[in-house]
């Protein structure tokens, strides 16, 4: 059962990292968004690649107002949650098989 715990121990670090790294990249994108970067810098294309599939279809279900954009605070949110609770119940069930 020791396999099967530490399986689960590093999928929940590897899951954990994961979110960590998309969580900084939200931030650089939102960020950058203050500015007006140049579209041809290449740093710039890829937070644009990488973030606008998941930004996207939370823009469209939030109202506009104030010509805010609230859609990456609420993907900044569903980090967190996920590394509380994916993460987290990982983490329980790998111990309790130990």
């Amino acid at each position: 059962m020791f396999l099967l715990s530490n399986l689960l121990l590093a999928l929940a670090n590897l899951v954990n990292l994961v979110l960590e790294a998309y969580f900084w990249i939200i931030i650089a994108g939102a960020v950058l968004s203050w500015v007006s970067p140049d579209p041809s810098n290449p740093l710039v294309r890829f937070l644009r690649r990488v973030t606008e599939p998941v930004l996207r279809p939370i823009r469209r279900r939030l109202p506009t107002g104030m010509g805010l954009d609230f859609s990456p605070m609420v993907v900044l949110l569903a980090i967190y949650f996920l590394k509380w609770f994916l993460v987290g119940s990982l983490r329980d069930l790998a111990l309790s098989l130990r």
